[in-house]
């Protein structure tokens, strides 16, 4: 590049830029620009013979004027015009004005081009760089239609400099990724391969980032790299640091190139060249050998450069797949990563061990690492790796382990983040089916992860282990005696009450022998959860009371007095209803054979692929079918069910991330039938043919009980002193009337909440169509837990549904997973929602909680501020006065600082005081301020995207009753929030 003269300083500019900077205001600042503006635009209309020098000066003011925040109006033909100048200073300005502030569907556009074909065809290789880079910057489909021919051209051409080819290589790539239609193969692509033999490193590393996007469209043009790609490979791993002095970081040789280079063989299968695998497979163990050697620098650049291309190698060897030694040998390497002080290389640790799992060479290498995983899972402070060691444990989990695997991953249920607790559910229950060789501990593990999350135990789990135990004629027994002790407890999970419904209706008799279980007994105990339970559970407890008729015809009559009580056939809900109005009919009208015909035990299950399994799939996404199969088969592993095998993927190296909130699962396929108390059993009593299916889609009253944001009503008067009462507290009453009332029970940690919304009917009369529904007037992602609640109904997977018309996940601040509850709310009756929280970024205003139901045939409706403030997800932290201080010192810029002097609206306890702090999220400091009087605290806001710190100093005067709040944190509109937030709570 030229050397800029000492005269190109440009003096003008640099004033200009001194007074902006000395400006003491915004106004002053919007004044002086505002006055050089005119000066400009005076220049350029008044004088028309403006020299170079003088264009560039003032198109460089234009260009500062807009990267700092205003709309620049002209000056862009002035900047075409230093495109056609000679002088390097110019003709980059005006390139670099152009890349900026000119749109692509600019009239100035044809002009540009001609210009940038000019220096193209100028052969200065300082014009073509600058011309090459001005494609890129824009990257708009106009100029790729202009250039994408002439660059491929520039590329391979033999008198190019090397400096033209690296910014012609990279140039390329940018206009193939934008307009892959654009650029056309042709000679030119088994040229631009032979680059990875240039001498000039710049031109290799530019050259591989493009082959490697190309080959992934068009592998077989590009096939020949394979070769060049190894010995490249070889010469920099076998090279010393001294050898390639210019591209050696922290003594590790060409880092950057080595990572691209390990990638783009990823691209391809292992070689068939005998010649060149062995050579690749001598720089896959150099690599691997070096790794074990002492550093030779303690900078963390050093060990992050070396371990980056260690990772791509394993990835490689992983890839790969066909090399036992080497496969072994990265294991073992990432074993030693395991418990390194580094979040980061544990985490990848995990994540690469997770794919070497599925290796039927590698399998018992990773197999050796179970108690430093498990240990990971226990102690781990970092969520994102206690998930990936969980996803490992399921992994590596064959027949000799999977009972330590399975007890390791329940004790770490009762502990676990809320939005993983589903995944990690369905994992054990997969695993326990799978390698479970004694059926009475594959029914134990299933009722302990009921109790332990029943909340998290979805359908598809229960409906499982209602077909295992179908199927399976040795376990049935000892299945009713366990289910049977286990609704003994006094808080039973609603999932225990249908798994017990069923099991006890089906295999009731085969413990009816013994006094503590004897059919008064099973009948007593079932009943007493009935009013507790949602309709679907009541319609499947009232199939197991008919079932119990003829079972044990001594409760025959105890059976027809609840079926015939005024709260059953009198019942608001057509089904309930329905189903006691035909059972009493049936037990009476029936003879006792008639009766055990229709009421015998439910034939064994078709074999089919298990659900779960088929369910963990879609949460973890495609691509991910190899890792949940485990890639090998176990030889002595087979389904409980004596299922079909699941046919594996054909995806070799599958991500071990996922999207474990099932925020983007599709839409599940059919479940298998549901068994009985979910319709089946009288649709095959009463019906001919085969079920009609009810219609999925929702009702003309669902629709209007559905709103989207645009749909609700603007919160009530009184909403926003409603929320104020829950900033410092998180149990409580959020709102009440002569007809409902809310209350609200909530907990958070870190940047992650759950909240229990308790919905109570206070009148006699039954609401209908009942819906509450969570939105947000701005940035919030939504996804209801919905499932269909008829038990006529056949099963449906619980799935995420996404709310219409919320903003996608890179720009929502929160998302909200919530669970749809029962459409008809009983007079007197209380119904339970659960939402799960993630604070994704800093956010000022709470959600919206719009309540819809019919009340006497009449609409009502009411919007509500549901209680999450950013304060929600604060951490409290501990921090010694000098710490403080100096911290306080550091956040000293005015828009990093809230102060508010306030009147005290309550009485001046020091105790309230302090019990308000607390409660608003902070840690209390003491012997920090000098006036004992004064209340200090501190603390960090989480969210997923970053963490904002946060000091707070309350002085209050009791004699004035007036109090003074100063809030200092690294964003002003969090202090501005808190400091709002906070001081009305005083």
């Amino acid at each position: 590049m030229p050397a800029v003269s000492k005269g190109d300083g440009m003096r003008g500019l640099a004033v200009f830029i001194s007074d902006i900077r000395n400006c003491k205001s915004k106004e002053a600042e919007i004044k002086r620009i505002n006055k050089e503006l005119a000066n400009i635009r005076s220049k350029f209309k008044g004088d028309k013979a403006l020299d170079g020098y003088s264009k560039k000066k003032y198109v460089c003011k234009l260009l500062f004027i807009f990267l700092l925040g205003h709309d620049i109006d002209f000056g862009h033909m002035e900047a075409v015009n230093l495109l056609s100048s000679n002088k390097y200073t110019e003709k980059q300005i005006g390139y670099l004005f152009i890349s900026v502030l000119v749109n692509s569907n600019s009239e100035l556009i044809r002009l540009i081009n001609n210009a940038i074909k000019n220096d193209l065809a100028s052969r200065n290789p300082t014009f073509m760089c600058l011309a090459l880079h001005c494609i890129a910057n824009v990257g708009s489909r106009e100029m790729g239609e202009a250039f994408a021919a002439d660059i491929p051209r520039i590329l391979v051409a033999g008198d190019s400099m090397d400096s033209v080819k690296q910014s012609a290589a990279l140039c390329l790539l940018r206009l193939y990724k934008a307009s892959p239609d654009l650029v056309p193969m042709g000679e030119w692509t088994a040229r631009v391969v032979h680059l990875l033999n240039d001498q000039h490193m710049g031109v290799v590393t530019a050259a591989v980032s493009l082959i490697t996007c190309l080959c992934k469209k068009n592998p077989d043009d590009f096939k020949t790299c394979i070769s060049l790609a190894v010995s490249r490979l070889s010469r920099i791993v076998s090279s010393a640091s001294t050898d390639l002095q210019d591209y050696t970081y922290y003594f590790v040789p060409a880092p950057w190139l080595s990572v691209k280079l390990l990638r783009l063989l990823q691209c391809y299968p292992p070689p068939e060249d005998a010649a060149v695998k062995g050579r690749l497979v001598e720089c896959l163990e150099t690599v691997l050998n070096k790794a074990q050697e002492p550093p030779k620098s303690k900078k963390v650049q050093h060990s992050n450069a070396k371990n980056a291309i260690l990772f791509e190698t394993i990835s490689l060897i992983i890839h790969y797949d066909s090399e036992p030694n080497l496969l072994v040998r990265a294991c073992n390497q990432l074993g030693q990563f395991l418990q390194h002080r580094e979040t980061n290389l544990r985490y990848l640790a995990l994540e690469s061990m997770c794919t070497l799992a599925s290796s039927e060479f590698s399998h018992e290498a990773v197999k050796t690492h179970i108690d430093t995983v498990i240990n990971a899972l226990k102690t781990e402070r970092d969520v994102s790796v206690r998930q990936r060691a969980a996803d490992l444990l399921y992994a590596m989990c064959d027949r000799s382990n999977a009972k330590q695997i399975v007890s390791e991953m329940l004790r770490y249920l009762e502990t676990a983040d809320y939005a993983i607790r589903e995944e990690i559910v369905l994992k054990v229950a997969i695993l326990a089916e799978k390698y479970a060789v004694d059926y009475s501990w594959y029914v134990d593990t299933i009722l302990n992860l009921i109790r332990i999350a029943g909340d998290y135990v979805s359908e598809e789990v229960w409906y499982r282990v209602l077909q295992i135990v179908t199927n399976r004629d040795d376990v049935q027994g000892y299945a009713a005696k366990t289910v049977f002790e286990a609704l003994q407890a006094p808080a039973c999970h609603e999932n225990m009450v249908k798994v017990g419904g069923y099991i006890l209706g089906e295999f009731g008799n085969l413990i009816a022998g013994d006094p503590r279980s004897s059919p008064p007994v099973q009948f007593s105990l079932l009943h007493s959860k009935f009013h507790l339970c949602s309709v679907a559970t009541r319609a499947l407890l009232l199939s197991t009371y008919i079932k119990f008729i003829n079972l044990f015809p001594e409760t025959k009559a105890t059976i027809q007095g609840v079926l015939r009580a005024g709260s059953q056939l009198r019942n608001a809900d057509v089904e309930l209803q329905q189903r006691a109005v035909e059972y009493l009919t049936l037990s009476s009208v029936a003879s006792t054979d008639v009766l055990a015909t229709v009421l015998e035990e439910m034939p064994p299950f078709p074999e089919r692929e298990s659900s779960i399994l088929a369910k963990l799939k879609r949460k973890k996404g495609p691509g991910a079918g190899s890792a949940l199969d485990d890639g090998r088969r176990d030889p002595s592993s087979h389904d409980i069910n004596g299922g079909v095998e699941p046919t594996p993927s054909t995806v070799s190296t599958p991500s071990p991330s996922a999207d474990l909130l099932g925020l983007r699962a599709a839409p599940p396929p059919a479940a298998p039938p549901a068994p009985l108390g979910a319709g089946n059993l009288l649709v095959d009593v009463f019906s001919d043919g085969p079920a009609a299916q009810p219609s999925l889609g929702p009702t003309p009253e669902e629709a209007f009980l559905s709103p989207g944001p645009e749909d609700i009503g603007p919160p009530i008067p009184e909403a926003d002193e409603l929320l104020n009462k829950f900033v410092c507290r998180n149990n409580g009453v959020l709102f009440e009337n002569q007809l409902l009332q809310i209350g609200v029970k909530s907990e958070f940690r870190q940047n992650l909440g759950r909240m229990y919304l308790f919905y109570g009917n206070k009148t006699s009369v039954q609401f209908q169509n009942f819906s509450p529904t969570v939105v947000h007037p701005g940035d919030l992602q939504t996804h209801i837990l919905s499932t269909w609640s008829s038990p006529l109904a056949p099963a449906r997977p619980l799935q995420a549904a996404p709310v219409s018309g919320f903003l996608d996940h890179e720009r929502a601040q929160l998302a909200v997973q919530t669970k749809r509850v029962a459409s008809q709310v009983d007079g007197g009756a209380q119904v339970q929602q659960v939402l799960n929280i993630e604070c994704l970024r800093d956010f000022l205003t709470p959600p919206l909680l719009s309540v819809r139901f019919r009340y006497g045939g009449a609409p009502q409706s009411l919007t509500l501020k549901l209680p999450v403030t950013i304060n929600k997800f604060f951490q409290p932290t501990e921090m010694a006065a000098q710490d403080f201080f100096q911290r306080w010192k550091q956040l000293s810029l005015p828009q990093q600082e809230a102060q508010k002097i306030f009147k005290a609206n309550h009485p001046m306890d020091a105790e309230v005081t302090k019990a308000k702090l607390l409660g608003f999220g902070s840690a209390l400091l003491d012997n920090v301020d000098p006036n004992p009087e004064n209340f200090v605290g501190a603390g960090i806001i989480q969210t997923k995207a970053l963490q904002v710190g946060c000091l707070l100093r309350l002085e209050p005067n009791a004699q004035a009753q007036m109090y003074r709040l100063t809030l200092r944190t690294s964003k002003e509109p969090v202090s501005r929030h808190l400091c709002e937030l906070l001081a009305q709570q005083f």
